[in-house]
This record gives C-alpha cells, sequence and structure tokens, in this order.
C-alpha cells in the first residue's frame, strides 16, 4: 500500500512542495519538481541530514563562546546527541575561521569548523 508524503524541497529558493508517493522507503512517484528535487525528496525519506551551526566553549578568547558549524550534513536523527557532545567541547585561543575544532564527530565523518577566527583575550 503506497503512503503519500508532502516535503518542502530546499535545494533552491524556489521552495517547491513536493507529493512523494512511497511504499516504505521506496520511492514510487514524486510530483512536480526538478531533478534536484527529486533526488532531494529520496534522500530526505531515507537519510535526512542538515546542516548543524551551533557554539562550544573557548578558552582564552575575546569570547566565552566559539561559533561553529558542520563541514557537511550530518544525520538529522543524531543532531540532538551532537549538540550534547559539543556542549562538553572546549578549545584554546587563538583559533583561525575553518580549523577542524573535531574531527569525525560521532564516527559519522563530520568534521566541526570553526566560523570565525577568534584572538586571545
Amino acid at each position: 500500500m503506497s503512503e503519500k508524503t508532502k516535503i518542502l524541497c530546499i535545494t533552491c529558493p524556489k521552495g517547491c512542495t513536493l507529493e512523494v508517493s512511497h511504499e516504505g522507503q521506496t520511492i514510487l512517484e514524486v510530483k512536480p519538481g526538478c531533478k534536484r528535487g527529486h533526488a532531494y525528496a529520496a534522500n530526505e525519506l531515507v537519510n535526512p541530514r542538515r546542516m548543524v551551526a551551533t557554539t562550544v566553549n573557548i578558552r582564552g578568547g575575546l569570547h566565552p563562546l566559539l561559533p561553529v558549524y558542520t563541514s557537511a550534513p550530518f544525520p538529522k536523527g543524531r543532531i540532538h546527541e551532537l549538540r550534547e557532545v559539543l556542549r562538553k567541547v572546549e578549545v584554546q585561543a587563538p583559533i583561525r575561521m575553518g580549523a577542524v575544532v573535531v574531527e569525525d564527530i560521532l564516527g559519522t565523518g563530520v568534521n566541526i569548523l570553526a566560523s570565525r577566527d577568534m584572538a586571545q583575550a
């Protein structure tokens, strides 16, 4: 028995609403949308991922927190676990924008990167 799910495509600014007919994780049809939208809908049903931006503690910096982000989309279902781990991370100033703060976080192959320079206080 097929199901229908509506997904808002975020691959471009247009933001199409896609209607996906599927049986479990097998996609039968996606209406309307372009090729990129169809690929996004397939991935969203099977393995939804999101970019994550947050902060970590920094010792000796101008500010107490350093903004960081994921180097690639992170599994959506594990974002809470990611934030719990990052809450315990503390780095030492100075640090450069783009520096790897945590490598291969939670074994996902995704790195956590600094999103700004932070000089020493």
